[in-house]
């Protein structure tokens, strides 16, 4: 299995090019021509004959067998104007998570795969999915044929802005390993007036501003403390003068839990708490859930063959779990959600993180951020961890 990890060292220059165009050329949600005709074209060259499936995701297959693997990758990226000094900056959009490097990283894995083919006992289905940011490309995938036939499933985030060491690859414990989330939109409507007379109308964003105190109060006193819940409101957009009081106001924001019990009670209480702040001040609202994703679960069995496999490919020293790297022992679960939680709970499905950047080394910026960086030199470790999980362990 060394050999598996010394093929994707020797591919490190043309990962390493790979992740750079699609880096320079982030497209975002569906809308990703570019990209798509990139990986399709690589694809291509290594001998594959790549689908279409759903708006604008790409299927290819390898090797035949029993047993079905798949492997996905995230192609999207998110409208954040790059602050990076890179000279591969992109002029729009930013892949600012990282799904340049994973897209990078199962290309790597299908040119390896795609020279064993001969020695597959199992069939390899390669995912790039677009619209993971908006929670929207894993279910329309799914929709449209992707799991036909389709055993277990395994997916790969890289991390920055950490105090590990790069490279060291970290197994999703068993159970929840990511929160279900709920995007949300609320409309607030009032009645326009002139800021000099406000009894002759309704003030939209007095409303949309009590209305967003008013739901902190779930997480403070509704919501038991001992189910991880997280409500953000990040958007707010009311009226375009100073001295008029405008007619509508909008919010957005998410809501986020580890059990869809706490998910349908938070949806619930979102919609009563905005409709009732409305009312109690003379207007109306309205909450429109406009994407999700359920919880995210990492299948047990899979875990542990996973972590077993990728100790001999790595070393023992550079793979760990989700629960060995909590201090207390519990499962270190990332507050960030994921749309492949949809293909959880069709499958035995793992995630598995990959430290690209420590801080120590420069890369203080976390995902999301304008100025964020990841390390290249994780990329060929990616590569093997796709690679020698979708052969299932054979050497």
């Amino acid at each position: 299995m060394k050999n598996l990890l010394e093929q994707a060292n020797a591919l490190k220059d043309e990962l390493i090019a790979h992740r750079r165009y699609l880096h320079q050329n982030a497209e975002t949600r569906f809308d990703i021509p570019k990209t798509k005709k990139y990986i399709t074209k690589c694809l291509e060259e290594m001998g594959y004959t790549p689908e279409e499936c759903g708006k604008a995701g790409i299927k290819a297959e390898v090797g035949a067998g029993e047993k079905t693997v798949l492997l996905r990758a995230d192609t999207d990226a998110l409208p954040i104007k790059e602050e990076t000094s890179l000279p591969y900056a992109a002029s729009q959009n930013m892949h600012a998570c990282g799904h340049d490097m994973h897209t990078a990283m199962l290309l790597g894995a299908a040119k390896i795969l795609k020279e064993k083919e001969s020695k597959l006992k199992n069939k390899v289905v390669f995912m790039f999915q677009p619209a993971e940011e908006t929670l929207e490309g894993a279910v329309d995938m799914i929709n449209n044929g992707i799991l036909e036939g389709v055993d277990e499933a395994v997916m790969i985030h890289v991390i920055t802005s950490m105090d590990m060491p790069s490279g060291t690859v970290i197994i999703g414990s068993p159970g929840a390993g990511a929160p279900a989330c709920d995007h949300f939109t609320i409309e607030i409507q009032g009645k326009a007036c002139h800021g000099s007379a406000p009894w002759n109308g309704v003030d939209s964003l007095l409303i949309a501003a009590q209305t967003v105190n008013a739901l902190q109060v779930l997480q403070s006193r509704e919501m038991d403390a001992r189910k991880e819940t997280t409500l953000t409101i990040g958007y707010m957009q009311s009226g375009h003068n100073g001295n008029t009081l405008a007619d509508t106001a909008v919010l957005k924001g998410t809501a986020r839990s580890y059990d869809e019990k706490t998910r349908e009670d938070l949806q619930k209480r979102i919609t009563e708490i905005t409709c009732a702040t409305a009312k109690t001040y003379r207007g109306s609202g309205k909450v429109i859930f406009t994407s999700g994703t359920p919880v995210f679960v990492n299948e047990k069995e899979l875990s542990g063959r996973a972590f077993d496999s990728l100790k001999e490919l790595l070393g023992a020293e550079t793979v760990f779990t989700t629960s060995m790297i909590s201090p207390d022992g519990r499962v270190a679960r990332g507050g960030g959600s994921e749309d492949f939680a949809y293909v959880s709970q069709k499958v035995p499905t793992l995630m598995i993180s990959v430290t690209a950047g420590e801080k120590e080394k420069g890369y203080i910026y976390p995902q999301h951020h304008p100025k964020a960086e990841f390390d290249e030199d994780v990329l060929p470790i990616g590569a093997a961890v796709y690679a020698q999980l979708g052969m299932r362990n054979d050497k």
